[in-house]
Formats: structure tokens, sequence, C-alpha cells
């Protein structure tokens, strides 16, 4: 075997197996960033493996197929819709409710996020009021926004929005108390108003992290859609995914889950985006 000398001692050079076991014990070191073409090797083989899984476990002899289709009779069901159902207008609409109802919740949640963080007289007179708030289900509010509001779209916009209104509140606090004490301090001593100190120092300090939540919690509006499009509608995934439970079309149903989870990964995408394009300091 080979030896390779050091100033102080000789060790011998490391085998192929060796080298091989090195790498595998590289991948799992705590916190070690992984080089973007292994990333993306490791996500495409995690989808392999997902999709190959599951088309075996359809094929198996022991799964109707009926009630558990393959990933191709998905998207031929997803084809169809999108070519002779009119399900674009479904998702459409199902996206125009995410949108509004989550503009809504981030226009109520910022501001008091913002005063709950910056000023602890506010947190202390609010937070014992909004806490509670988020252990309440959003779906048990149903059968009251139902008599409020009817079955229109007003009912399930308040529905996203109560799912994750108070949530973004209290992570928008969060969010406004990681700024640095010294960023106010010296504002203070330079003689900054304690609004100038709000709308110019924490504000803009803490703006990429309002947004990175706020693209978290859009995954929670989507995760709520379906509970408020299948009480009384007539149009949106949830409608077309019950519409499809009728007649047990569980390829249809699964054609829609996946719609949802490809609309919010463009979202997520998106919202990555813009964060790297506005705070291109912090890349």
């Amino acid at each position: 075997m080979s030896r390779v000398t050091t100033c102080d001692s000789e060790f011998p050079a490391a085998t192929p197996v060796a080298k091989r076991g090195k790498r595998v014990v590289l991948l799992f070191e705590f916190k070690k960033a992984v080089d973007r073409r292994l990333a993306a090797l490791l996500g495409i083989s995690a989808w392999v493996l997902f999709l190959g899984g599951w088309h075996l476990l359809a094929a198996a002899d022991f799964t109707p197929e009926a009630l558990l289709p393959g990933p191709v009779a998905v998207v031929e069901a997803l084809w169809r819709l999108f070519a002779e159902s009119g399900f674009s207008i479904d998702v459409i609409q199902s996206v125009k409710r995410v949108v509004i109802s989550f503009a809504i919740a981030v226009t109520i949640a910022l501001p008091l996020g913002v005063l709950m963080g910056a000023f602890p007289a506010v947190e202390s007179f609010l937070n014992p009021l909004v806490s509670p708030f988020r252990y309440l289900p959003a779906p048990s509010f149903v059968p009251l926004l139902l008599m409020w509001l009817g079955t229109g779209d007003g009912q399930k916009i308040a529905l996203l929005v109560l799912g994750v209104v108070w949530f973004l509140v209290t992570l928008f606090m969060d969010n406004t108390k990681a700024v640095r004490e010294e960023l106010v301090e010296c504002s203070r001593t330079l003689g900054a108003t304690r609004g100038s100190v709000l709308t110019r120092v924490i504000f803009p300090a803490a703006l990429p992290s309002y947004l990175d939540t706020a693209r978290q919690m859009l995954a929670v509006s989507w995760t709520y859609l379906v509970i408020a499009e299948i009480v009384a509608a007539t149009d949106g995934i949830g409608a077309m995914m019950m519409r499809a439970k009728r007649f047990v079309r569980v390829d249809d149903i699964l054609a829609g889950i996946l719609v949802i989870g490809l609309l919010g990964l463009a979202f997520d995408l998106l919202f990555r985006l813009i964060h790297r394009l506005c705070f291109r300091h912090l890349y």
C-alpha cells in the first residue's frame, strides 16, 4: 500500500472504498451546504422513488384501480379536465379566492404585527386576544359564515382569511421583534421620532422577513381552499373534487390535488423570486 508522508508521521493513502465512505459521511454533515448539482440529483431521485412507488402500488393486484389510479391515469384525467370540462375556470376562481383572501389577511395582520412587535404595551393589550384565536379551527366557523354571509364568495374568502390571519399577526410580531436593538437606539440617538423609527428603520429592516413569512403562510391558505369550496360551491377546484366524489372519479380528485400542489409551488417560487430581486444584498 502506498504511503503519504507528513511532517509528523506517515499515514496510509485513502483507498477508493474509504473515499466513497468519506463522501457518504460528508452528505450527513450538520448544516453543511450541498452542491447544487447534488441537490438537484437528490430532489429528482426523491420524485422518481415517489412516482415509482405510486405506480407499483397502483398496479398491484390487491389495489382496486378505481380507488387508486396510477400517475399516468391522473395525468390523463388532468388533460381531460382542462380539454373537455372547463377546469381552467375552476382553477382561476380558486386562485382568485386565495389571492384576495390572503391580501386581506396581510392587510389586517401586518399593521397589528408591526405595532405589537415594536411596542410592548400594544403587545400586552392585543396578544391575549390574538393568541387564543390561533387555536380555533377555521372550519368550525363555517356554519356561522354561512348564516352571516350566505353561500357566495364572501363566505369562502372569509374562511380563508380566518385560516391564516391570526398566525400572520403573531409571526409578523416576531419578525418585528427580531430587528436589532442597536438600529433603534442609534436612530433615536440621532434624533429620529417614533414614527420615523417605525417606518424608516424597523419596517425596512424587517421587510425581508415579512415577505418570507407571507410566502410560508400562503401555503396554509392553499390547504384551506378545498374546505372553503366544498360547501355550497358551484365552481373552484374543491367544487370539482366534490362533483368527482359523487361519481367515484378518484383520478379527477387526485388531479385536483395535483393542481393545488402545483399552484402552491408556483406561488412559492414567485415569492422567492420577488424576495431575491428586492433584497439582492441578502444573497
